[in-house]
């Protein structure tokens, strides 16, 4: 797919990365962003040569949330865009709603792992977009914070899914209630954030979790993705299931049988993936 003038993707061999590329707006999001990621996404999922996806923005910020042109873009526009008239159009709003969050979805459910870079301001959809993410490297100068309220609507693309997964749900609400702008030390403490490093430092520490991620077995980290993912929320025979099922394929991996020949020979295992 190619880029558009917002957003910029980039490969080199397993790693990936995804941009968004409007620092004068502080990387403020639109609704054609929202139809475009989603399409970026339905093209990522289908690659199995990814092993990991880092998500970051240009300029002095990862995202400032919505461009604020969305709320005037026709009719009385939602978070996303909603309403009637609105750019989710009025046949079916929760359908068109349901259109723009498929932007942020796939983040989720990918098989490999995604990592936000994140500084500067993180707000609104941009707080989502990076709550979407598997993983959160902060900048000691980060702000975040769901601000919805603010404008009368609410976090519609995850934040109220993955916020109360990470705080709990009471937690989650208050804030939303609130409209708090979390900083570094809250985000650490909250454990929103996995790591908080000097701004100078993002970059090379983003790298170091890539570098990570790389190191392990690739089956076993996409399943132990999927298992967490389909565990969370479940019963407990259910996660253990989820669980099961993605290590029986680790167990008859040529992976695992060449972790098995390194230890016995002494040396570091070179995964492949099959």
């Amino acid at each position: 797919m190619e880029d558009i003038d917002e957003i910029r993707f980039e490969r080199d061999g397993g790693i990936a990365r995804l941009t968004l590329t409007r620092p004068d707006k502080l990387n403020a999001q639109t609704v054609g962003m929202w139809h475009h990621l989603a399409a970026l996404g339905d093209e990522l999922l289908a690659d199995d040569s990814i092993r990991v996806l880092v998500v970051a923005g240009e300029g002095r910020s990862f995202s400032a949330g919505i461009d604020i042109s969305t709320f005037t873009a026709g009719g009385s526009g939602g978070a996303s865009g909603g309403g009637s008239g609105g750019p989710v159009g009025d046949t079916d709003p929760v359908a068109g709603v349901r259109a723009l969050q498929a932007a942020f979805e796939w983040l989720e459910v990918a098989p490999f792992v995604t990592i936000a870079s994140v500084h500067g301001h993180a707000f609104g959809a941009g707080m989502q977009l990076a709550l979407a993410c598997d993983l959160r490297v902060c900048a000691d100068d980060t702000q975040m914070g769901l601000l919805e309220m603010n404008w009368g609507l609410m976090p519609d693309l995850g934040g109220t899914v993955w916020l109360p997964r990470l705080i709990g749900p009471a937690a989650a609400l208050e804030h939303m209630l609130r409209g708090d702008k979390w900083r570094a030390d809250d985000l650490l403490r909250l454990g929103i954030a996995n790591r908080i490093v000097a701004r100078a430092d993002l970059d090379a520490t983003v790298h170091e979790y890539v570098q990570l991620v790389l190191g392990r077995p690739p089956l076993a980290v996409r399943g132990a993705k999927r298992a967490i993912r389909e565990g969370w929320g479940a019963s407990t025979a259910d996660g253990m299931l989820a669980a099961a099922r993605v290590q029986v394929d680790c167990m008859r991996s040529a992976d695992f049988r060449e972790a098995a020949l390194a230890f016995v020979e002494g040396r570091a295992p070179e995964f492949t993936g099959r």
